[in-house]
């Protein structure tokens, strides 16, 4: 899997994410159970999403030098 698919899963999951996480808080508020300080698009749904896209183009990569697709240093 060359780098730029790798990419493209990890942007789509950050904002896959980012809209979960957005739909979650929207959530936590109409119930009444989220913090004030908790917005939709804070650092807390920012944060999480990173983390989710790094670990997803993580994953990808070390996929793709598995399988013998991509050489080191190329």
């Amino acid at each position: 899997m060359p780098d730029f698919v790798a990419a493209l899963l990890a942007a789509a999951s950050f904002c896959a994410a980012v809209i979960v996480l957005n739909g979650l808080t929207r959530i936590a508020h109409h119930m009444q159970v989220a913090p004030v300080d908790l917005a939709e698009n804070g650092l807390l749904q920012f944060g999480l999403a990173l983390a989710l896209a790094g670990s997803t183009w993580r994953h990808a990569i070390a996929r793709s030098f598995a399988a013998g697709r991509v050489r080191a240093g190329a």
